[in-house]
């Protein structure tokens, strides 16, 4: 892949900034008085592995104007080296826009995590392309890879038109585009003849392609592969078979990757990865890992993943540090990956947990 230079910024997303409460202490929601307030957002989630190793990153939102939601949502971008571009939409009254809220708790052994998303009134779904000046932004200053998600792709009508706009302009101007296609089902209820042509294009001109199994047959109408078991060596094999079929119909696509979780407790995982290039597929075979806080875990493999592509490494290197991205994330109480270095990282793949001095 052909990676832009002396780019102002290395990764670029299109999101809707919220605020996650998880009760501290792993407690669950209903029963803890006490919580831990962060701002979050899948596609900022993946920024932040780059975002903490140096590079400049930008968030592409709308903010609630006057909101001290909002506020804090730029305070904590800016702490996590995140720029950010984007109007500040008037509240239109007390219940007018504002921003999500995810309430959510680990779990801990036997008790699975429960996660409530609150999203009404959502400014986020009101975006669009017109409040960002792409000739500047693609063009004039230069973004390396613009990172879109298939959460924003379907979240409303407006999203959607902003997703394959900024797509398109950014390939104009020769920016690489990642698509997570991220399928949720309340999204698309009703929408689904409409989202299937969108998802389409974006897949067409995206040059790397993040999914399992399940997103790639309901994002973009793929039949699935025989049905087999359901240990991770049978979710290996049924991905191979899938994303060879991918690459027939998105030649486009220079990458294809997805995670693999076998979930033994809320607080012990089996995680590993997947990534076909250049014809090739690169595994990171499952190993057992302890989890903090599961979510996030994904949206830090994208992100290590992207960091090792514009880093020019190899496919496997960049599977390798989308991996131990991906762990890092899943061990904090933050859902996402924040790596002092890159040598954190590295000692996270080679399972080295000794003390540093």
């Amino acid at each position: 892949m052909k990676i832009k230079k002396n780019a102002k910024y290395a990764v670029a997303c299109l999101t809707s900034m919220g605020l996650r409460i998880t009760p501290e202490n792993r407690m669950a929601v209903h029963n803890s008085n006490k919580f831990y307030l962060q701002a979050t957002s899948a596609e900022s989630n993946v920024l932040n592995v780059t975002s903490s190793l140096g590079k400049e990153c930008l968030v592409l939102t709308r903010f609630v104007e006057g909101s001290p939601m909002a506020l804090f949502i730029k305070s904590q971008l800016r702490a996590r080296n995140i720029a950010y571009v984007g109007p500040d939409v008037p509240q239109g009254g007390p219940w007018g826009y504002r921003h999500q809220f995810n309430i959510a708790d680990s779990g801990f052994g036997l008790r699975a995590p429960r996660v409530w998303n609150d999203r009404a009134g959502e400014v986020g779904r009101t975006l669009d392309a017109k409040d960002y000046d792409t000739a500047k932004l693609f063009g004039k200053d230069g973004v390396q890879v613009l990172h879109l998600s298939g959460l924003i792709a379907a979240m409303s009508p407006e999203t959607t038109k902003c997703c394959l706009k900024l797509a398109a302009d950014a390939k104009k101007h020769g920016v690489l585009v990642s698509f997570d296609l991220n399928h949720r089902a309340t999204f698309w209820k009703g929408r689904e003849e409409e989202l299937a042509k969108a998802f389409h294009r974006i897949a067409s001109v995206a040059d790397i392609l993040v999914g399992n199994e399940e997103d790639f047959q309901l994002c973009l109408g793929f039949k699935g592969p025989e049905a087999g078991g359901k240990d991770i060596s049978s979710k290996i094999e049924r991905f191979k078979e899938m994303i060879l079929k991918v690459t027939k119909k998105y030649p486009n696509a220079k990458m294809y990757g997805t995670t693999l979780r076998q979930v033994i407790s809320a607080d012990e995982h089996l995680w590993g990865a997947i990534v076909y290039s250049d014809g090739k597929f690169y595994v990171e075979e499952p190993r057992t890992i302890k989890v903090l806080d599961r979510i996030g875990g994904g949206d830090g493999f994208t992100g290590g993943l992207l960091y090792g592509v514009i880093s020019g490494w190899s496919a496997e290197k960049c599977l390798q540090f989308g991996w131990a991205s991906g762990v890092m994330a899943a061990s904090s109480l933050n859902d996402y990956a924040e790596p002092a270095d890159e040598k954190q990282v590295w000692d996270v793949y080679a399972g080295n947990a000794r003390v540093q001095r």
